[in-house]
């Protein structure tokens, strides 16, 4: 069982991909997020009660750019959203963990991938934790590309997760994403075998 996490942008769908082609099971948080919230599911109506009506659109599905903006400026809005989805998502993952468990396939690898794994206490779910690591300057470079970004709302969304080096200080292994594609793929091969 191996716990993907890391800061915003550093490659851990990259990590998570490797994984998956190279046999593991692969879940994402994010996507569980996504089923959650369809439009007009119970998330979303209790996301509009708890959290606001604003970031519900009339055909019911969730405004997903204004509610992203909201709660990297605004803690309360953060908090009072991870309060509706998190309990979801962990209780989620954790049966998902269980089941793979019971299955006993000594040769089977789960892997989850967990942004704020550390952040909502869900390390003793996993038998490893990876943290996929990149400089601060690229991550802001890729959120900017990769979500059209400035700056400043790169940096925020930086500053809404726990430091990357308190998450690398924790981890069993880290993988770093400063090079190639393909040094990212032979450290995923390390720890397919299973080497420390």
């Amino acid at each position: 069982m191996i716990g993907i996490t890391g800061g915003p942008a550093c490659g851990k769908t990259l990590v998570a991909d490797a994984l998956r082609r190279r046999g593991a099971r692969v879940l994402s948080a994010d996507d569980m997020v996504r089923e959650l919230t369809t439009p007009g599911s119970a998330v979303v109506r209790r996301i509009g009660a708890e959290v606001g009506e604003r970031f519900v659109r009339p055909d019911r599905s969730l405004d997903r750019v204004a509610l992203a903006e909201a709660i990297f400026r605004d803690p309360d809005v953060r908090l009072r959203l991870e309060a509706v989805v998190h309990p979801q998502v962990i209780a989620r993952i954790r049966s998902e963990v269980a089941r793979a468990r019971n299955l006993n396939d000594p040769a089977g690898v789960l892997a989850v991938e967990v942004p704020l794994l550390y952040e909502v206490g869900m390390e003793d779910c996993f038998d490893e934790v990876v943290v996929v690591a990149a400089s601060e300057e690229a991550q802001i470079e890729r959120l900017m590309r990769r979500d059209g970004l400035d700056e400043e709302a790169a940096r925020l969304r930086l500053a809404a997760q726990m430091p990357l080096q308190d998450k690398i200080a924790r981890a069993d292994r880290v993988v770093r994403n400063t090079g190639s594609v393909q040094d990212v793929e032979n450290e995923v091969e390390v720890i397919m075998d299973g080497t420390p």
